[in-house]
């Protein structure tokens, strides 16, 4: 439902503002948009006459819309994410139009989809990811975040449960798949890094390299799922774009990231809300007397994973994993929690979720206010500098 904000000519008076640019609060901030664009931003009390709609936001902060670096627009998350992957394509459809609306609501307002389930395609008339057919879909609608996409996950076979993912049995076909993604329209190439044998990667570096070069030949970026070590230093040897979740960093593997401008996708909400699936859900791997301290040590490794990548100079975006992972599509300022709490400064673990998020997009304008680029921004109760839970706290957004 359109609030005031969406109207097309608003001035919002005496807010404060946080950009992700700077650890310092700006207080007593003036916006105006015209027409979907920022047309200027002043100083509270210097902002030229104005006889349109004026929304009072004193004690409330401006905020960028935000980017979620890692999601999977066809899935509801939750304690059985995996299972509902193989839902009906008409559940999945559904699923993804929720997602979208939620996402919107909560401040959201563009997503890299990195992994959706491959079903018949009306338009092509062969098979194709779900994430392709919603980014064409939702191509522009007001009403849903704009979306890069990836086709759907490439695996060693065995990674993943069979039908999920592309599965590839010889790494010397890895390229032939990549391929296929990119002839059916993705904007990025997702390889699944993790393999059936936990100690050994599933492709090699070579492998993998060839696969960047394709993708970057044709206008395209790399995103690289690893949950161990061997994955990240594989990707960030190989120089795709980006490290998901990287779970399993050391030091070598950060500086290895850094030199290669390989940026981490951090997704650290992912375990916190394991742990609530501890005491809420029925599911044996969250319920076993274990559980708990399994999950807990695993978060404290990812945690230190994202301090070495701090600390070397990696860039870090922001990923909820909703869908693939067990986040909903609202809940991307869990990510924002979770990186303070590991040690990021909230100003970066907001920057994060805004335009590091949008470089990596390859999108100049996602996640940043600036006169004259679009006007997504949301009114937050809070200062997310101090405070990151204040991202939950949206007023209204746009």
């Amino acid at each position: 439902m359109a609030t005031r904000l969406d109207e097309d000519v608003v001035l919002v008076r005496g807010a404060a503002l946080a950009d992700g640019r700077s650890a310092e609060l700006r207080r007593g901030v003036s916006l105006l948009v015209e027409h979907g664009v920022v047309a200027g931003v002043w100083d509270t009390g210097d902002e030229p006459p104005h006889r349109g709609r004026v929304i009072d936001a004193s004690g409330a902060t401006i905020i960028p819309g935000m980017v979620d670096s890692h999601s999977h627009l066809s899935m509801p998350g939750g304690a059985q994410w995996v299972q509902r992957g193989f839902d009906s394509t008409e559940e999945l459809l559904a699923v993804a139009e929720e997602n979208g609306d939620l996402m919107v609501r909560a401040g959201i307002r563009w997503a890299r989809d990195v992994g959706a389930p491959r079903r018949p395609d009306p338009v092509t008339g062969g098979e194709r990811a779900l994430s392709l057919r919603l980014r064409d879909a939702w191509r522009g609608r007001a009403d849903r975040p704009y979306i890069r996409a990836a086709g759907t996950w490439l695996g060693k076979s065995g990674a993943l449960p069979h039908g999920l993912a592309v599965e590839v049995e010889h790494g010397a076909d890895l390229l032939a798949a990549a391929r296929v993604q990119l002839d059916d329209g993705a904007d990025l190439v997702k390889l699944y890094l993790d393999g059936p044998d936990r100690d050994t990667p599933p492709f090699t570096v070579e492998e993998v390299t060839a696969v960047v070069r394709e993708a970057h030949a044709r206008g395209a970026r790399v995103a690289a799922h690893s949950g161990m070590l061997h994955g990240s230093q594989v990707g960030a040897a190989a120089g795709v774009d980006s490290i998901e979740h990287g779970f399993q960093l050391d030091r070598d593997a950060a500086s290895a990231m850094a030199k290669a401008g390989t940026v981490l996708v951090s997704t650290l909400g992912v375990m916190h809300s394991w742990l609530t699936f501890t005491d809420t859900s029925t599911v044996d791997r969250f319920t076993a007397p274990d559980s708990r301290a399994t999950i807990g040590a695993r978060l404290e490794a990812a945690e230190e994973g994202v301090r070495l990548a701090h600390a070397a100079g990696v860039p870090i975006a922001a990923g909820s994993d909703f869908g693939g992972g067990s986040l909903r599509a609202n809940q991307l300022a869990w990510e924002a929690e979770a990186l303070v709490r590991a040690g990021i400064p909230p100003h970066e673990a907001l920057a994060a979720l805004t335009w590091r998020g949008g470089d990596l997009l390859g999108d100049p304008t996602a996640g940043r206010l600036e006169v004259g680029g679009p006007a997504h921004f949301s009114l937050v109760h809070g200062d997310p500098l101090s405070d990151p839970a204040s991202l939950w706290r949206v007023w209204l957004t746009r």
